[in-house]
């Protein structure tokens, strides 16, 4: 389908964050765009501002009837009576998925794909092609806090989307540049073994244009398998890595460092956000801008001035006496990085985290991992599973994960005692964790820790 053509869009959860950075694309080349969503959150009002008709009521007469494409997300119930009417009358329905697949058949498309760096590489990489004056269309998992939004685009035919494991629905796009991020056990609700999740990132790289490319971190499982007519690795300080990072030097909350390629290297870039595992990713877009064939300086110019990505390792706080960080880690390795690189950062400080597991099955597959990755920190805080899109399965809490635990510096507390035990105690190092809610405990935690 010519996504250019299409004058009147209708979105079935338009406030996903996926969903609502491809009505941006629609609403940007004029077309028509309205939606449904179940909840008005700060997302969706920034789209009514926009210019986007959103109604948060499930009704049949409050929808677009002229509409000439329907696009819903997997995350919509069977039962959605607006859905099923549309489907009922022979519109053209599609699964966000599905635009994504057009977009990349169209426009000469960087997609990213991993079970964790996926949000931060392709933001950044859309981040240094807008600001190199190359220009891309930006399709984001995450609010770019640079520019606050998920969605920009170009005049350039050429898009960067970020690849979605979940539903298999990455497995439609048809990249001409793959960045491979990470292959770990995750959406086994979805997936069942990891070995069925190897297998879904394989046929992802399969599935490159021929002549593309193929940017992958180096050592991930069963690489050899992975089909590309050119390939290069990546990695944090390894130099068996075709390009990697190296001399990295703490400073100031972000780090300096260099990057070493096959015959050639590049001193002295500056990245202003925390995270060792964020210099990596860095190192995964420097790839893609030298495919490209952009100007190094350029890069280094505009790497220094990016500001990074709502909910990853964002400092909401950062002075000589406090450092407070929010962050979207929700699996044991995303945790483990992150516990890492705060205590990194900032080792003379005790380092206070505070975890909402995700996902009751998540917890029970990865109880474990959890326990294991919170035991790095100096004490956890710990509030009840958010559920999502799933009911409750016997059994499964968040005590699950305190009784594997071999840290005793731990508590299981509500969102109000959560706050008011932070308040008292003021940490100087605090971290949020969590792909739930409680992002929306991050405004009372700042105000308790600033009195």
């Amino acid at each position: 389908m010519n996504v250019r053509a299409i004058k009147k869009v209708y979105f079935i959860g338009i406030g996903g964050i996926g969903m609502s950075a491809i009505a941006r694309f629609f609403l940007q080349q004029g077309t028509t765009v309205s939606g449904y969503d179940r909840t008005e959150t700060a997302l969706t009002t920034q789209l009514i501002a926009e210019g986007f008709q959103i109604h948060f009521t499930d009704d049949v007469a409050l929808i677009d009837r002229d509409a000439e494409l329907v696009v819903y997300t997997p995350a919509i119930p069977k039962d959605h009576k607006e859905l099923n009417w549309y489907k009922d009358n022979g519109y053209p329905v599609y699964k966000r998925s599905d635009v994504l697949q057009w977009i990349t058949e169209t426009l000469y498309s960087i997609t990213v794909a991993g079970t964790h760096g996926k949000t931060t590489i392709s933001t950044m990489i859309a981040y240094l092609l807008r600001e190199t004056g190359y220009g891309c269309n930006a399709f984001l998992g995450g609010i770019s806090v640079n520019y606050g939004t998920n969605y920009w685009g170009s005049s350039n035919d050429v898009a960067v989307i970020e690849a979605d494991e979940f539903d298999r629905s990455f497995l439609k796009l048809r990249p001409d540049l793959a960045v491979l991020t990470a292959i770990d056990a995750d959406h086994l609700d979805i997936y069942g073994t990891i070995d069925e999740i190897e297998k879904a990132f394989l046929q992802y790289t399969d599935n490159i244009k021929p002549n593309g490319q193929l940017v992958v971190k180096h050592g991930l499982h069963r690489i050899g398998e992975m089909k590309a007519n050119h390939k290069m690795t990546y990695a944090f300080n390894d130099s068996s890595a075709a390009v990697y990072a190296t001399n990295v030097v703490n400073r100031n909350g972000g780090y300096t460092f260099d990057v070493k390629g096959v015959n050639w290297s590049i001193e002295g870039f500056d990245l202003n956000i925390g995270g060792l595992h964020n210099v990596e990713n860095a190192v995964a877009a420097i790839v893609v801008t030298r495919r490209l064939g952009i100007d190094p300086e350029k890069v280094k110019a505009a790497l220094a001035n990016f500001k990074g990505i709502k909910r990853r390792f964002e400092y909401i706080i950062l002075n000589e006496q406090q450092a407070f960080i929010d962050d979207y880690a929700h699996h044991p390795e995303e945790l483990a990085a992150l516990i890492k690189s705060a205590k990194n950062l900032f080792p003379d400080r005790k380092c206070v985290v505070s975890f909402q597991p995700h996902l009751f099955t998540r917890t029970r597959d990865f109880a474990e991992g959890f326990a294991k990755s919170l035991d790095m920190a100096d004490e956890v805080l710990l509030l009840d599973i958010y559920p999502a899109r799933e009911l409750p399965i016997e059994g499964v809490t968040t005590k699950m994960i305190t009784d594997l635990m071999k840290n005793p510096n731990h508590k299981i507390l509500s969102k109000d005692e959560l706050v008011a035990y932070v308040a008292k105690t003021k940490p100087n190092l605090f971290v949020t964790s969590g792909a739930g809610d409680i992002d929306k405990l991050v405004t009372p935690i700042k105000e308790a820790l600033s009195k």
